[in-house]
């Protein structure tokens, strides 16, 4: 018992001093976190990426429209993305995509107050607006005002002129911007506490989102990247050995083939007969063929090449693109229908130089030259395929026509080859045996 009492007389007089060492830590504030540097200007590096990334593709396929119409609104278009993931990011949750890899978040001092206006985040929305002003409509109006005074040449101006005085002043300021960037930055350096001009204006700072502070990296960016590094270069060691015309046709070959034009055609001859399909026929006296090409429907006098190489066009600003050229493969091989209100008009391929293929339908003739010679360059064995009857082509000749005694009364000259009476198909382009021993 004695031993007991000893024990509890020594806590008895610890415990003025354990009370006062709690005291103590109650009210002491525990350990600033250290924000590293180097995570802060890798957000800003990031941030910057996830911009390009996102407005590559938007210049590409604005591109493909116009390329006049990319390069006047660039600017815009990057002000946009940047505007949408500053809305996303900052304003909605606190942090940029960046700050978030970082794992960091903004924090402005008295953002408790009960008087002032918070965004979702929790940061004042006066300042908010104010930092998105300074860091993203402020340097596009910069842009702006810069390319347009170089468009229109106000260095060159005298120097008594009004352009050339806004465009000294311009430069100054420019020369200032820059001497507080470097003064600011070396300060960053000395505290890391503001990144740029504008968080050190405004008092913003970057802290770290959790309090127990980890010198941990998010390799999730660098993965992504990984894996779209490699995958280029998968395509990159793939696609040369892809023949990429001969992929195209068989593709081509399987739609004309699967085709809703050409798929009653495709039943038995008792299913057809019994839903009431008929066989088209091209024209009186031509024997029909078992399928239909693609561009079956097409007029004689057009050329079903021209039609399909105007499907591959994208370009808008030609009166013969991948939008107009679908109207000259309607089954019914009627024109297309347009509207009486509308001033537009079904696009023409007509025949240039005209050739008759071996498969007797007529082409122009560099446009079934070239088929020819491209697949003699390809060492197909089937040869090409005629985009009106799918009858495998192996020559073409000049085209020529019998001119009646009305029509040999004419004014008009005409040179050697397309004098009247001539009958024989001169002129040759050749065969596919001849382009393959090329």
């Amino acid at each position: 018992m004695s031993g007991n009492s000893v024990l509890e007389e020594a806590w008895n007089r610890a415990q003025p001093g354990l009370e006062s060492i709690r005291d103590f830590l109650r009210g002491s504030t525990g350990p600033t976190p250290r924000v590293i540097r180097v995570g802060q200007l890798d957000s800003e590096i990031l941030d910057k990426d996830l911009a390009s990334l996102l407005q590559e593709p938007l210049n590409k396929a604005l591109s493909l429209i116009n390329t006049a119409i990319r390069a006047r609104f660039e600017p815009e278009l990057s002000l946009l993305i940047q505007l949408t993931l500053y809305k996303l990011s900052v304003w909605n949750t606190g942090a940029s995509y960046g700050a978030k890899l970082q794992d960091l978040r903004y924090v402005v001092p008295g953002s408790r107050n009960d008087r002032l206006t918070l965004t979702p985040s929790g940061l004042p929305r006066r300042i908010i607006l104010i930092h998105g002003t300074l860091t993203l409509v402020i340097p596009y109006l910069h842009t702006r005002i810069r390319s347009y005074a170089l468009s229109h040449a106000w260095p060159d101006a005298p120097s008594s002129d009004r352009r050339r005085k806004v465009w000294n002043l311009l430069t100054k300021l420019e020369s200032l911007h820059n001497s507080l960037a470097l003064v600011s930055f070396i300060a960053f350096m000395w505290d890391g506490r503001y990144r740029t001009i504008a968080d050190r204006l405004l008092n913003i700072s970057l802290i770290p989102a959790r309090r127990l502070v980890k010198r941990d990296i998010s390799y999730e960016f660098m993965n992504r990247q990984m894996v779209w590094h490699a995958f280029t270069e998968f395509l990159l060691f793939l696609l040369p050995l892809i023949n990429a015309r001969t992929l195209r046709r068989r593709i081509n070959r399987l739609l004309s083939t699967l085709s809703p034009s050409n798929i009653p055609y495709l039943l038995p001859s008792p299913i057809r007969h019994a839903l009431g399909t008929s066989t088209p026929s091209k024209g009186p006296g031509r024997k029909q063929p078992q399928q239909l090409g693609k561009y079956w429907s097409l007029p004689q006098d057009q050329c079903a090449i021209c039609a399909e190489n105007a499907s591959f066009n994208l370009n808008i600003s030609e009166p013969a693109n991948a939008f107009t050229a679908f109207t000259t493969t309607q089954p019914s091989g009627s024109p297309p229908e347009v509207s009486p209100n509308s001033d537009a008009e079904p696009p023409s391929f007509p025949l240039n130089t005209t050739y008759i293929a071996s498969c007797g339908d007529l082409y122009c003739y560099h446009c079934i030259a070239e088929r020819l010679m491209r697949a003699a360059d390809e060492e197909d064995e089937a040869g090409w395929e005629c985009l009106r009857c799918c009858e495998v082509v192996k020559t073409a000749d000049r085209f020529t026509i019998e001119m009646g005694s009305e029509q040999g009364t004419s004014d008009y000259d005409f040179s050697s080859d397309q004098e009247m009476g001539v009958t024989d198909l001169s002129g040759s382009v050749g065969s596919y045996s001849e382009f393959s021993d090329i």
